[in-house]
């Protein structure tokens, strides 16, 4: 081979060496490129195997618990036992004897249904067992229960509220009967009924009784309006009643202080209240006496005082639920002629209720 020819071969190698030994060196010094991004992967759990033909069943949400309206079977055991001895003993003879009605006048008259209104009770009995031919003890108890739902059956029940101006809601009562916590509850229950309240702390008497109405009204989202202690109460109702009209609210709730009904001064201070409560702008729609239904007939002549002093629309009877006085309603009602409103079954908010009287007979006789 020609010497030019192996010159040549040599050079061209050495040249292709020197070019791929500088390009290495160049990859060499370059920094690494940076890895391409990767967006973040959301990783979800694999649910579990659910075996063929299986049913899936996905969680239900936890429900609101509902309030039930307490039931008048329920609450009214104490009045129920009194009375549920005296049934079975009446029912077991078989007939009507001169035993049956002597048991039947002392269990009225321990359930406080009232000498008045239990005599005439029996006498109407006695002349419906001759003039209808009852015979059996069952059918005297079901005439008798009958006569019952009649005779509470008057009145109106349902609280009176005039739109377009600010009712007036007085409540009276002698101490401790449960006036405030009354108030309360009535308020919560109006308020879920869409009415705007202010609250009137007038039983400026008692220091206690204006913070245990603020409590409410925090509660309940009313306003309150009350006086310095000792103060007078109708200018506290006064204002309450100013406020609502300017501020367009619905109701007013007007406490007073527990007064005796005996004290002649107090009752006159209560018709001064009930006059200013009842002035333009305001309207005094309802004047409910709140009575402790454990009091029995002590009760009756409260009902009786404050009906004549405060022109009385209906009653608020507390405590139902913890006494075998039961009758005490029926005594009210028939005496006096003042409807029961509202009952109270519990210490609960919702466990002041509505008066149903047959519901109210049906439990009192009930033997389950």
């Amino acid at each position: 081979m020609p010497i030019v020819l192996i010159i040549a071969i040599v050079a061209a190698v050495l040249v292709i060496g020197s070019v791929g030994f500088v390009s290495y060196r160049g990859r060499a010094q370059r920094p690494p490129l940076e890895p391409p991004a990767v967006p973040p992967r959301i990783i979800r759990p694999t649910p579990p195997a659910v075996p063929s033909g299986s049913v899936v069943v996905e969680p239900v949400p936890e429900a609101v618990p509902e309030v039930v309206r307490p039931r008048f079977r329920d609450r009214l055991g104490k009045a129920r036992g009194l009375l549920g001895g005296y049934m079975g003993s009446i029912i077991g003879r078989g007939a009507i004897t001169a035993e049956t009605w002597d048991e039947l006048e002392e269990a009225l008259v321990r359930a406080d249904v009232g000498i008045a209104t239990t005599t005439s009770l029996l006498d109407e009995l006695k002349a419906r067992v001759k003039s209808e031919g009852i015979k059996t003890p069952e059918e005297l108890l079901e005439a008798l229960k009958a006569d019952l739902k009649k005779r509470l059956a008057g009145g109106e029940r349902d609280l009176r509220f005039e739109p377009g101006i600010p009712n007036v809601w007085l409540f009276v009562g002698v101490n401790g009967v449960g006036k405030t916590t009354t108030i309360g509850k009535i308020a919560k229950r109006e308020a879920a009924a869409g009415r705007t309240i202010i609250m009137a702390a007038g039983d400026t008497f008692r220091a206690a009784a204006a913070e245990q109405l603020g409590l409410w009204a925090e509660r309940t989202g009313s306003q309150l309006v009350r006086g310095a202690e000792g103060g007078d109460p109708g200018a506290v109702i006064f204002d309450a009643v100013e406020r609502a009209a300017s501020r367009n609210i619905d109701l007013v709730l007007a406490d007073t202080a527990g007064r005796l009904q005996t004290k002649t001064n107090l009752m006159e201070e209560l018709r001064k209240i009930r006059r200013i409560a009842d002035k333009e702008p305001g309207k005094v729609t309802e004047v409910l006496l709140v009575l402790d239904a454990t009091t029995g007939q002590n009760g009756l002549v409260q009902a009786q005082q404050f009906k004549e002093t405060a022109d009385l629309t209906g009653v608020v009877l507390t405590k139902l639920d913890g006494t075998a006085k039961g009758g005490i309603a029926l005594a009210i009602q028939t005496e006096l002629g003042i409807p029961i409103k509202l009952v109270g079954l519990g210490e609960s908010v919702d466990d002041l209720i509505t008066f149903d009287p047959d519901e109210y007979v049906d439990a009192l006789f009930s033997s389950d």
